[in-house]
């Protein structure tokens, strides 16, 4: 038999007959990959036999269950609240939505180094000694001598801690039939290879093929299940799109792996919010989380800086309070640099031309570089206020009060939209003393009983009002 090739995208998992720069299906750029489709046929045939049984017993009871399938209303459906089970972290908690649910499925992904494995050997550890859990640590990268050196290194009481060193998916679902354990952590998945498929582990098959299997053994055998993934260096999840979409709960980590503060963040969530944000520091015995994040996007200036402001984001349920610095330079070359750290940079290029359009303020000539402290990502609008008034402050150089809290998204016309969670916003900057704050007029409170006492409100309905009281504060 002659052997056949396609061509299939590490990005969204589609398919070509020949190899191309972009992808048809998505439009990514070098994502295609070569994957000879006979060999997993005929694998797939001499061990049918062999593989079929741990498949067949997945399938029966996935099948089982949807022989209850049927028409139905919405009022006829029996619903109950997923059950919690607490990690022990507060701040992995908050991120998973109330913490580990049931027969749920979850990638955890980041950069190497970052803090997954930690995180989830402590995470198993107290599961077993507080709750006396059934686990499972299935690791495909790192030897029994490893994690057990880690183990010791943490102080964690983890000698009974079950650990399984193993990289064929077969074994794996094997062991777990066998031993029905609660919890399972895959480290990682890009290191598994299915029998069935002949293709080199972490190929977009096997990655798609593995992940099937354990999601099927997860919602059939009610086990919770956590997945490590590998990121790209863009820092998206590697492998293919799809691998997103099985899966119940996606947790990013964000930051640097050589800072000290770690940033958890849920992108996806069947069972609870989107956007959720768990604080962790490393510390010698592994990551604790962070009470008040807030001190941490903070920095801590002796007397007042121009180019800095304070902005209450809202990170899921949180409100977070994070400084916004900004520094603009004479330009010495042709074209004036844009550059944004932990802010998206397309949207401060339009920030500037509606800053010079509706409030005067001209920037074409100066290097503008916008900061948010502590390697924070922000990706809500409400930022926009807050980094127009510290390109102001910087340009003028004149400081902003070091008590005044700044929220707002600004639109093409120069208008303050309002934000969403105003109230909630605004009680988190009063906790931590901030007495001023400029915010959209429509985030005003409604009477006088939802007025937070001691704290001064500069509301504004357009950009040059807002620009007009920073120059007057």
């Amino acid at each position: 038999m002659k052997s056949k090739t396609i061509f299939v995208c590490n990005s969204c998992g589609g398919t070509s007959p020949k190899w191309q720069g972009q992808c048809q299906q998505c439009g990514e750029w070098n994502t295609l990959v070569e994957e000879n489709i006979v060999n997993e046929i005929s694998t797939n045939n001499k061990n049918k036999n062999k593989n079929n049984r741990f498949q067949a017993l997945a399938v029966n009871n996935f099948d089982g269950i949807a022989n209850k399938n049927k028409i139905q209303k919405l009022g006829e459906i029996q619903t109950k609240v997923a059950p919690r089970l607490l990690t022990g972290l507060s701040e992995l908690d908050r991120a998973f939505g109330g913490g580990l649910v049931q027969g749920g499925i979850t990638l955890i992904g980041g950069d190497p180094g970052i803090g997954k494995s930690t995180l989830l050997l402590q995470v198993l550890a107290h599961l077993l000694e507080k709750h006396n859990c059934k686990v499972l640590y299935v690791s495909g990268e790192e030897s029994p001598e490893q994690i057990a050196l880690r183990a010791k290194r943490l102080e964690l009481n983890a000698d009974d801690l079950p650990l399984l060193a193993e990289i064929n998916l077969e074994k794996i679902l094997h062991i777990i039939q066998n031993e029905q354990p609660q919890i399972v952590v895959i480290d990682s998945i890009q290191t598994l290879w299915s029998d069935v498929l002949s293709s080199a582990p972490g190929s977009v098959a096997q990655v798609r093929e593995c992940a099937a299997q354990l999601t099927r053994l997860a919602k059939t055998q009610n086990i919770t299940v956590i997945l490590v993934g590998h990121v790209t260096k863009e820092g998206s999840l590697a492998g293919p799109r799809i691998l997103e979409h099985m899966v119940d709960t996606v947790l990013y980590f964000e930051g640097d792996a050589h800072l000290r503060f770690r940033l958890l963040r849920a992108v996806k969530n069947r069972f609870g919010a989107v956007n959720e944000l768990g604080v962790f520091a490393m510390t010698e015995v592994g990551l604790k989380g962070v009470g008040n994040p807030s001190a941490i996007f903070l920095s801590q200036h002796e007397e007042n800086v121009a180019g800095t402001s304070i902005l209450v984001t809202q990170e899921g349920s949180r409100p977070l309070l994070v400084e916004i610095q900004a520094l603009l330079d004479e330009s010495h070359t042709g074209n004036a640099r844009r550059l944004t750290v932990g802010l998206d940079a397309q949207r401060l290029s339009m920030l500037l031309a509606v800053l010079h359009r509706h409030a005067g303020v001209q920037c074409s000539s100066q290097d503008v570089f916008i900061n948010a402290v502590g390697g924070v990502r922000i990706s809500e609008p409400a930022a926009d206020l807050a980094v127009i008034l510290s390109i102001v402050s910087s340009l003028k150089n004149q400081p902003l009060p070091s008590n005044l809290v700044v929220f707002g998204e600004i639109g093409l016309a120069g208008e303050v939209r309002p934000a969403p969670r105003g109230q909630e916003r605004l009680k988190e900057a009063a906790k931590l003393g901030f007495t001023k704050a400029i915010l959209p007029f429509a985030n005003m409170p409604s009477s006088d009983k939802f007025k937070i006492k001691g704290m001064q409100l500069f509301p504004v309905k357009r950009i040059d009002e807002a620009v007009e009281i920073m120059r007057n504060l």
